[in-house]
């Protein structure tokens, strides 16, 4: 058992995400010990992202670390969210956990809500890629073996062609100049199936693509 301070980290089965735990293992600073997920209830899926529970637990397994998954309704109030969030922060603080570390990039009001959120609680927040200049951490990600699928684009940002795409050197030299190369606005959301703290890739295939509430999904399958 390491005496590192223990970390959660929240995991939107992403990109960030997974370059968030590669930062947080390197720095040494902290002992990741889970990873926390929210998953809509009615359809087994993760929240925006629309990825499968399945493929959370294969992604778990590669990491080597166990998921904690926070079930919420949809659609989900905030006093819902945060009531659903108020069980895992009390979970964690009964099991000596002092931080939460998110992937968070630039957004300043996504990070205040989260210190708001974790506020008088006795678990601090963490941002271990806050701040970074996202065209080149886009490309340090794939630099660093992180590979991953777009689930998700926002048709009012990006093409929706984009769907189902591999986010990887080619994709990054097709976006257009209006899109954060890291989808930090919402542009487009990510599967990380392989990274730098993957033991194995998880193998997937991209299945149907449709449109939902206005956004683009492409459906990502185990295989």
């Amino acid at each position: 058992m390491s005496d590192q301070p223990r970390a959660l980290l929240s995991w939107s089965s992403g990109k960030d995400s997974a370059y968030a735990l590669a930062a947080l293992r390197e720095s040494r600073d902290m002992y990741v010990v889970g990873l926390v997920t929210t998953i809509n209830a009615q359809a087994g899926r993760v929240a925006m992202h629309a990825v499968r529970e399945q493929l959370v637990d294969l992604q778990a397994e590669a990491v080597g670390l166990p998921v904690w998954k926070v079930a919420i309704p949809s659609p989900c109030s905030n006093d819902a969210y945060d009531a659903a969030m108020a069980q895992v922060i009390a979970r964690a603080r009964d099991e000596g956990i002092s931080n939460m570390a998110f992937g968070d990039l630039f957004l300043a009001d996504i990070r205040a809500y989260r210190e708001e959120q974790l506020a008088g609680t006795g678990i601090t927040p963490l941002f271990p890629l806050w701040g970074r200049d996202t065209t080149v951490l886009a490309r340090e990600m794939t630099s660093a073996g992180v590979r991953a699928t777009l689930t998700c684009v926002d048709p009012r940002q990006l093409d929706p062609a984009f769907a189902g795409q591999r986010f990887d050197d080619s994709l990054l030299d097709r976006l257009p100049r209006s899109c954060d190369p890291c989808g930090e606005r919402g542009e487009f959301h990510t599967f990380a199936w392989d990274g730098p703290e993957f033991v194995h890739p998880v193998p997937v295939t991209v299945g149907e693509v449709v449109e939902r509430d206005g956004f683009i999904f492409a459906d990502l399958q185990p295989g």
